[in-house]
């Protein structure tokens, strides 16, 4: 299955049909815990994580944090 092409805004927002149904085989089966870390591998970590921040918003993610390490990790994307 082809990776959905996320719509992450600032706002969270509900899926439509089509994109619920393109995303909900992404989740993983089970949420579990190896060596500290959910999940087994970092695509489902990804995957799931997009799903949230399309549901949450950025909004509600950048408050998880503090400022400076999103300016770090903006700056390492320029």
């Amino acid at each position: 299955m082809p990776e959905p092409k996320w719509d992450i805004r600032r706002k969270g927002r509900a899926w439509t049909a089509e994109e619920f149904n393109q995303r909900w085989p992404l989740t993983p089966e089970k949420f579990e815990a190896i060596d500290g870390r959910i999940f087994w591998c970092e695509e489902d970590r990804l995957n799931l994580l997009a799903m949230i921040l399309e549901n949450v918003g950025i909004d509600a993610a950048v408050r998880l944090a503090p400022v400076g390490v999103w300016r770090e990790a903006i700056d390492a994307l320029e």
